[in-house]
């Protein structure tokens, strides 16, 4: 049986015109989505060597295979943010011209994949220590979605540092797709950072975490509210937590102006909306849980707020 091809194409290119707000045609070329993937997975291998690869790397090939591998990531990165340069133009204070402004932040973001290095092996000593069920660091690196999720957020963070568009939201969002865990690239997170489970887990962009933070699935660091739209854009939204602080489960932390002092513990299910001085400990003062045996009430379990 035919489809009235002639006929849906005529459906669609009238769709085109109407709606055009959706379109991107006769413009400038959007960076890949499938190329920036594909770049941010050869990172994870540069940035842990031997975890994500088919086989085994010798000590004796890591120079060839990293320079061969690096040698294929810098080219590829660099037409990608060529790509993002054209469409939304070179950063601040840059070169009008993409291809050189492309590749001098290409090898200015591979000159820090040492220093994001340093902060992944601490998450990874937080991941071990802060979680019983770990057998082993490889255990941590290999299975837990955690890793993934803050190694892109890492690498992302750079970029969108040095003003690069629309890349680090890709590597963010791929890397949400895959772990559950939605860290805005624009986030500021520090040393021995762990989210145990980390599904559900959402830090805005304008989050400010210091070091020794441990959160729980489920926390969010929000904002306090987005009525005004694109008037909020450069402005402090979401919440700063300062050093050794833990969050559990499900709990909601509201407001740019909101700070959890050092030291603290806010508690499952806490929703937040002002700050805290260091060493507080932030409870749900009035929820119960009662169970009644089923000989007395059936079926029965209550939950109080």
């Amino acid at each position: 049986m035919n489809y009235p091809i002639k006929d849906l194409t005529v459906a669609l290119l009238a769709s085109y015109r109407r709606h055009g707000g959706i379109n991107h045609l006769d413009g400038a070329n959007l960076p890949s989505r499938a190329g920036v993937v594909a770049i941010t997975s050869d990172l994870l291998r540069l940035v842990f060597p031997g975890f994500f690869d088919d086989q085994v790397v010798h000590s004796s090939e890591l120079q060839a295979e990293t320079a061969l591998r690096l040698d294929s990531v810098a080219g590829r990165l660099e037409d990608e943010i060529y790509k993002s340069l054209g469409c939304f133009g070179c950063p601040e204070g840059g070169s009008r011209d993409p291809r050189p402004a492309a590749h001098d932040l290409a090898t200015r973001f591979l000159r820090q994949l040492p220093e994001v290095r340093e902060l992944l092996q601490t998450d990874v000593e937080a991941a071990f220590e802060g979680d019983p069920a770990a057998r082993t660091r490889e255990e941590v690196i290999v299975a837990y979605p955690f890793i993934e999720a803050i190694a892109v957020h890492r690498m992302a963070h750079v970029l969108h540092g040095q003003g690069v568009p629309l890349l680090p939201r890709i590597m963010s969002e791929w890397a949400h797709s895959r772990t559950g865990m939605d860290i805005h690239p624009g986030a500021t997170i520090g040393s021995h950072f762990f989210v145990d489970h980390c599904t559900g887990t959402v830090i805005g962009e304008t989050s400010h975490l210091g070091s020794h933070v441990k959160l729980y699935q489920g926390v969010g660091l929000v904002a306090r509210s987005l009525a005004a739209g694109q008037a909020l854009r450069g402005t402090k939204r979401h919440p700063t937590v300062e050093d050794r602080v833990t969050i559990y489960a499900n709990a909601t932390i509201v407001g740019g102006d909101t700070v959890i002092g050092a030291d603290s513990t806010v508690g499952a299910n806490v929703f937040l909306m002002h700050s805290v001085p260091p060493a507080s400990l932030v409870l749900m003062e009035d929820f119960r849980v009662r169970v009644t045996h089923k000989r007395e009430r059936p079926g029965t379990v209550d939950f109080q707020i």
